[in-house]
């Protein structure tokens, strides 16, 4: 059966996909005084904010509305960011579900009075969830990989949904053994 053919019986329409390109962005900030921890480096939580935001753009970009954050699977910080950093995080879509896409986040830093290359500083992968006005979930458009990289992407966000879903199956039986045993949490 075709997936058009399953998609009519189930009484949804069947949605067109997405290239890769057509939701990819990149959001850019300079860092400044109000930035940094005590250290003088740029708080993690100022970065992990920029990363949500530029996640969320390009799931509401693909998904053609509201979206919702409902995971971040990784967030790797590989160099510090410094005041004066100008930060620039690149976003994808590598993954689609029927309701759920796994965001892909580069964040890269350069100095704001330097033309050096930018530096990798940090990576995340964040999973959001398409909603509609009610909250309820919502189909997203599959997303079409267009280049080598895209495909390997769309490979290995399968493989990190694969272990995201086996990790909580394995907490979930936990805890039911738990329970059955008398512990309380």
């Amino acid at each position: 059966m075709t997936d058009q053919a399953t998609a009519a019986e189930s009484g949804t329409p069947d949605i067109s996909g997405k290239p890769t390109s057509a939701s990819r962005t990149t959001l850019s900030h300079i860092m400044t005084h109000n930035d940094t921890n005590l250290l003088g480096t740029v708080h993690g939580g100022v970065i992990m904010k920029l990363v949500d935001d530029a996640a969320g753009a390009v799931a509401g970009r693909h998904s053609g509305g509201p979206a919702v954050t409902a995971s971040m699977d990784e967030m790797v910080f590989l160099e510090p960011v410094r005041v004066g950093d100008l930060v620039h995080v690149k976003a994808q879509v590598n993954w689609t579900g029927r309701s759920s896409m796994e965001i892909g986040v580069r964040v890269l830093a350069e100095r704001w009075n330097e033309s050096t290359p930018a530096t990798h500083v940090g990576s995340a992968y964040l999973v959001f969830a398409a909603v509609d006005a009610d909250g309820k979930p919502r189909r997203v458009p599959p997303v079409l990989p267009e280049t080598d990289r895209d495909r390997r992407r769309y490979q290995e966000a399968e493989i990190r949904r694969t272990h995201r879903l086996a990790r909580r199956r394995e907490i979930r039986e936990l805890r039911e053994r738990r329970a059955a045993e008398g512990y309380e949490d």
